[in-house]
């Protein structure tokens, strides 16, 4: 017969709402009668019912994540952050993948409607002013990554000092002919904001080395190793080609690397490449990026959103550095 409740205030001599509030955390039990508690706990071997323990603290200890194109390598890693975290918790969480704006609207809504999560972890999407109001007026703790909004906690990666990074380290290695290739500017619906930030980086860094920016060395396009192939088989084959590509994440270099295949360039010899990401398979590649901290990024946010549903505060900024990861894409220009 399974071991209940009623059974552990039994053996510990006391009533049922004591044994509740050991159970939730109650600081009102005092440490005589929380020690008989523990102890009656270990000697039954007792464990408490999740359904029941959910109904005791009015919760229903669920963390909701929006992810957009969560299979992303990239996403994937981070989601790897949030999970480490929360395994170590009492909570389990839902994945909402966003690939539209609808479906990131809809998301919005039945989040708010529905109050099936205690909190919300939201990654790259940040909301807007009147969705944050919505997400106040419901209490619904909401923590921010790779996005920002001043009214909530969020971790951030500094891609301004990453896009920055990545272009100055094939300008020292001598490189003055420099392409990027980046998911959309303009066009994207989401309008990530990494993007943005990655390629004011490079346009800097072009600009405190006295370069001028050449808009035909820019390519960008859909975030896949398909089109990044395309695209610089593009940059490749003008009449002036970069002798260098920093592409706006790892499996956009991938597929620089094929492009540079296909035309016969040997890399690093004729071709220098760096991403953006160290996704795992970026090390068996030997590809030079730079590194992010995805799983860091979401292993932060976690963080901050178990302490803002234990604790309620005022908003917290997380800015995580970016390193340069050398491998063997990356060399002086054959001159």
């Amino acid at each position: 017969m399974a071991i209940t409740i009623r059974d552990v205030a039994k053996r510990a001599g006391v009533g049922v709402g004591t044994v509740s509030r050991v159970l939730n955390g109650s600081p009102l039990v005092s440490q005589r009668t929380r020690a008989k508690v523990q102890t009656a706990i270990e000697e039954l071997d007792y464990t408490p019912s999740s359904i029941a323990r959910r109904l005791s603290l009015g919760r229903t200890m669920t963390i909701g994540v929006i992810a957009p194109f969560f299979i992303r390598p990239s996403y994937v890693e981070r989601l790897r952050g949030v999970d480490t975290v929360l395994a170590e918790s009492e909570y389990d969480f839902i994945i909402y993948n966003v690939e539209t704006v609808a479906r990131r609207d809809a998301c919005f809504r039945d989040i708010l409607r529905q109050e099936r999560v205690d909190g919300l972890l939201i990654i790259t999407l940040p909301p807007t002013d009147e969705e944050v109001d919505r997400l106040k007026q419901a209490n619904i703790p909401t923590v921010l990554v790779d996005g920002a909004h001043p009214q909530i906690s969020h971790v951030m990666i500094d891609d301004v000092a990453g896009g920055y990074q990545a272009t100055r380290h094939l300008l020292d290695l001598g490189h003055r002919k420099i392409g990027y290739i980046s998911d959309l500017l303009q066009e994207s619906p989401f309008g990530f904001r990494p993007v943005a930030d990655r390629y004011q980086g490079y346009r800097n860094a072009l600009a405190d080395a006295g370069i001028e920016f050449r808009p035909e060395y820019h390519r960008q396009g859909e975030l896949s190793r398909r089109e990044a192939s395309r695209l610089a088989q593009e940059l490749l084959t003008l009449p002036d080609p970069p002798t260098a590509i920093f592409a706006y994440s790892d499996t956009q270099a991938f597929g620089v690397l094929r492009a540079a295949q296909n035309l016969g360039l040997k890399v690093p010899e004729e071709l220098s490449v760096i991403g953006y990401d160290d996704i795992e398979i970026s090390e068996f590649l030997h590809l030079t990026t730079i590194c992010q901290h995805l799983l860091e990024s979401g292993q932060r946010g976690a963080e901050l959103l178990l302490a803002e549903i234990a604790d309620p505060g005022p908003p917290q900024e997380v800015i995580l550095p970016t390193d340069l990861v050398l491998r063997s894409t990356t060399a002086p220009p054959d001159n």
